[in-house]
């Protein structure tokens, strides 16, 4: 890895985030309303997986990101909660090479036995944007079929 894709990387799932929340938290602050902001984490953020270094270690810094601007952010009426999604999608997933066949040996590690698909994230996420989680900010939502805690 070099050292501009690790840059690369990290600009884009950490630094990108906290440019949106400064920017939201101004919008905010300026019309005195309440907010809500969802980042978009990974159940990498949150366990180890070889050979995705820069990607685990920016998802981990969104979900500490996340829980700092949750406790520093309440008292301006934002919320800020994260989604963590599992493997969603053998055709978007750069390992599987669009190929059923490659995430096969993937499934066995997610108890409910499938990937994900994208609109699994969408009650989550419409859960998270919703007054129906006012009294919720600095929480994480795993959405990966149980692989977090599925056995090694």
């Amino acid at each position: 890895m070099t050292e501009q894709d690790w840059d690369d990387v990290l600009d884009t799932n950490l630094k990108g985030d906290v440019l949106v929340g400064s920017g939201h938290l101004g919008w905010h602050a300026r019309r005195r309303r309440n907010g809500s902001i969802i980042n978009v984490a990974s159940i990498l953020g949150l366990r180890q997986a070889g050979g995705v270094l820069s990607y685990a270690v920016s998802k981990a810094g969104v979900i500490q990101l996340t829980k700092s601007l949750a406790l520093e952010w309440a008292r301006y009426g934002i919320r800020v909660n994260a989604l963590a999604p599992g493997l969603c999608g053998y055709r978007t997933e750069p390992r599987f090479s669009g190929s059923r066949k490659r995430a096969r040996p993937w499934l066995k590690r997610i108890p409910q036995r499938r990937l994900g698909r994208l609109r699994d994230l969408d009650g989550p996420l419409l859960l998270l944007a919703s007054e129906q989680s006012s009294y919720m900010t600095g929480s994480v939502l795993a959405v990966d079929g149980g692989h977090l805690v599925s056995t090694l």
